[in-house]
């Protein structure tokens, strides 16, 4: 009969485990040491890149800025009286910062009924397919990481109204991203070999 006290300690090792599998990566400025760190996500990343398109590093380089690569960050709540937690000042959540309006039409329009903002399958799933619907309904490139995330952020409409040619502190952003994806493209080249080959059963040219 297996003791009580074995199944508490094996319990505490499970979860301390799946807490490193999504602790953020240290290196957020190398797409190579991400995926060092978090392999599975190169897998998810090529999934996602496959099925709507949008490039890995763009893919990366949007969930750095929404998330830094945190499953569970929301925005602060504001403040009432400077001290007083009130409302959030909206229902983004997760690695992609989607809220809860976008997350539903993309549950809707995928049938994927189960996807979790905290899960980072989803979450880059999340990304391509919105990407893919820029493409369609804006003409957007799914390689132009400036454009697309001003549209991830302003929304479709919002980015067809063109506030954002305004607004200079999203515009600062939105190269910051462009920036970051552009980096990690070069940085996958190096070193992607690596990762689509990894496993024992894996070997060229069936790996990708």
């Amino acid at each position: 009969m297996e003791k009580p006290g074995f199944t508490v300690i094996l319990l505490a090792a499970v979860l301390l485990v799946s807490g490193c599998a999504t602790r953020p990566p240290q290196q957020q400025d190398n797409l190579c040491r991400i995926f060092e760190q978090q392999p599975r996500w190169y897998d998810y990343a090529v999934a996602s890149e496959r099925h709507w398109g949008t490039p890995i590093a763009v893919q990366m380089a949007f969930v750095q800025q929404e998330s830094s690569f945190r499953a569970r960050v929301r925005p602060e709540r504001n403040r009432i009286l400077g001290f007083i937690p009130g409302r959030r000042p909206s229902s983004a959540r997760g690695y992609a910062q989607a809220q809860d309006p976008a997350w539903q039409d993309y549950q809707q329009a995928t049938g994927n009924r189960r996807a979790r903002r905290s899960n980072m399958a989803d979450a880059l799933d999340f990304i391509g397919w919105y990407n893919d619907v820029s493409h369609r309904r804006l003409g957007l490139a799914k390689n132009d990481a400036y454009h697309l995330y001003l549209a991830y952020h302003d929304g479709h409409t919002g980015f067809q109204r063109g506030g954002w040619r305004n607004n200079r502190q999203l515009q600062s952003i939105a190269s910051r991203v462009d920036q970051r994806a552009t980096t990690y493209t070069r940085q996958l080249q190096g070193c992607e070999d690596r990762f689509r080959c990894r496993r024992w059963y894996q070997f060229w040219p069936f790996c990708r």
